[in-house]
């Protein structure tokens, strides 16, 4: 789905991704876009910041509430702010326009990859301590509190988890997103690993994620 008010900008996407073998819907109705998204029920949404009646990052909160649809924002706002918050909002990726549609491409077949990644291969449920995590619901679970992950935190818990005790570097992690480090932007592992902390925090593991320095990261 095609969240973008600009109308040449659209159908120029749409052509794009049909090339390409896509099915591609063009969002028409900004007034009740969440709506449309949830009846649609698309694999991916492209999303531009600037969209009438709300603004793209409001639209992307209102959608992680209840949905963990992949979303890549594409917008024309060049800012570190913007992309720390898109990412640290849910956004799966962000590119900004003009953008390389060989990039693009790469970045959209990336997400919608690992959206089906699972690094669970004995089951559903994986444990760490007194701490269950259901990959199939996305939740984090310890006696009665259940705290729901995003997908780039499901697939960073994963990770992690299937490498207890060892050190996984920022470059692993990258790749695991987003298959080709080239073009991830590292701010983003930075936000999605400090989301991830403070969840694990609220359920009781506060120094679960230890950061070493010019190595990575360990789960202990």
């Amino acid at each position: 789905m095609i969240i973008e008010d600009d109308e040449i900008i659209a159908n120029e996407l749409s052509k794009l991704l049909e090339n390409n073998n896509y099915e591609v819907i063009i969002l028409k109705n900004f007034k009740d876009a969440l709506r449309e998204i949830f009846e649609v029920a698309p694999d991916l949404i492209l999303l531009d910041i600037n969209i009438p009646f709300i603004n793209g990052e409001a639209l992307l909160q209102d959608l992680r509430k209840e949905s963990n649809i992949p979303v890549i924002m594409v917008t024309s706002i060049n800012s570190e702010t913007d992309e720390a918050l898109s990412i640290s909002y849910g956004a799966d990726d962000y590119i900004t326009k003009p953008y390389n549609p060989n990039i693009l491409l790469l970045r959209i077949g990336a997400v919608l990859r690992r959206t089906k990644t699972n690094y669970n291969t004995n089951g559903n449920e994986l444990t760490y301590k007194e701490l269950k995590f259901d990959y199939q619901k996305g939740i984090i679970k310890r006696d009665d509190i259940e705290i729901e992950l995003t997908k780039n935190e499901m697939i960073i818990f994963s990770y992690l988890l299937n490498h207890q005790n060892k050190i996984v570097t920022r470059e692993e992690l990258m790749t695991t997103l987003w298959d080709n480090s080239e073009y991830v932007n590292e701010n983003a592992l930075t936000v999605n690993i400090s989301r991830l902390r403070n969840k694990l925090k609220e359920i009781g593991y506060e120094d679960a994620i230890d950061t070493r320095k010019g190595l990575g990261y360990i789960l202990s």
